[in-house]
């Protein structure tokens, strides 16, 4: 495993690798990344793992400076898995180019996370943008779990570059919680709260499918079941919900019929914000 800290290293690193896997992460590393480190080792026949936190996608300065940072332990991960690159970028490489093109999201795609965080996945776009740019990997694999970011990253990033976005199904613990790195965040309570929530919304799933003939999803029954079960979880757990819909899976609108769809939901536990969809 060859750590890497200047580009000029990573240059020379990575100069000759046309079948280079990347995987994108900001540390605090758990299963679901091992798995993403996998697929990369099973389609490509080098991996790079870049470890960086990256300011310009936090709309809040404390979130930012709370975010689950524990590079030796990461290190020790990557090691066992037998990663190839490391990448560990400061700011100020990384941001060394001020600007290298303009991101603005549509007025369509300004939904779900990107409604409640501003400027977050111009950031995201931004930094992917010159990490795809300088290391010019055959395919990114990226969870399905921020599924919105995965959806915004291949559109811009095909549109772009020859990479390839792959997306990886989401790691749950036997307790049905996706796993994330802000669940460090979380204390035993916290945890065992969050596994009754995704329980909730995976038996909301379960209804509206049940609910509705297959791929033809009535939108009043719909907003219905819905509707009720986010004021379950507010009362049953004092949550505050940012989002809690029903979305297309192949474009994100809110046009249901004969289309395969997902549930998306945001919410605190405890001033940890948390997202899932299934």
């Amino acid at each position: 495993m060859k750590l890497i800290k200047q580009i000029t290293d990573l240059n020379k690193a990575i100069n000759k690798e046309n079948e280079l896997g990347f995987v994108p992460t900001m540390g605090g590393l758990h299963k679901g990344h091992e798995f993403l480190i996998k697929e990369s080792k099973k389609y490509c026949e080098k991996t790079l793992v870049s470890i960086f936190v990256n300011p310009t996608q936090f709309n809040n300065t404390d979130d930012y400076k709370s975010y689950p940072r524990n590079l030796s332990n990461d290190l020790k991960i990557l090691k066992r898995l037998k990663v190839d690159f490391v990448y560990l970028p400061t700011v100020n490489q990384v941001y060394k180019e001020k600007k290298l093109s303009q991101i603005t999201l549509k007025k369509s795609q300004q939904i779900l996370c990107a409604k409640f965080r501003k400027g977050h996945f111009e950031g995201v776009l931004d930094v992917l943008n010159r990490f795809v740019k300088l290391i010019s990997p055959k395919i990114m694999f990226m969870g399905e779990k921020d599924y919105q970011q995965f959806f915004l990253v291949r559109d811009f990033i095909s549109n772009k570059y020859p990479t390839s976005v792959f997306s990886c199904r989401t790691i749950r613990d036997p307790n049905s919680v996706a796993l994330s790195s802000r669940n460090w965040l979380l204390n035993k309570a916290d945890l065992k709260t969050s596994s009754l929530i995704a329980k909730i919304l995976l038996k909301l799933k379960r209804s509206i499918n049940k609910k509705n003939k297959i791929n033809n999803i009535d939108p009043k029954i719909c907003k219905e079941l819905i509707y009720k079960s986010r004021k379950e979880l507010i009362d049953k757990f004092n949550i505050k919900i940012e989002y809690l819909e029903c979305r297309n899976l192949m474009t994100l609108t809110t046009n249901l019929n004969n289309r395969p769809f997902k549930l998306f939901a945001a919410y605190y536990l405890n001033n940890v914000r948390l997202i899932d969809n299934f």
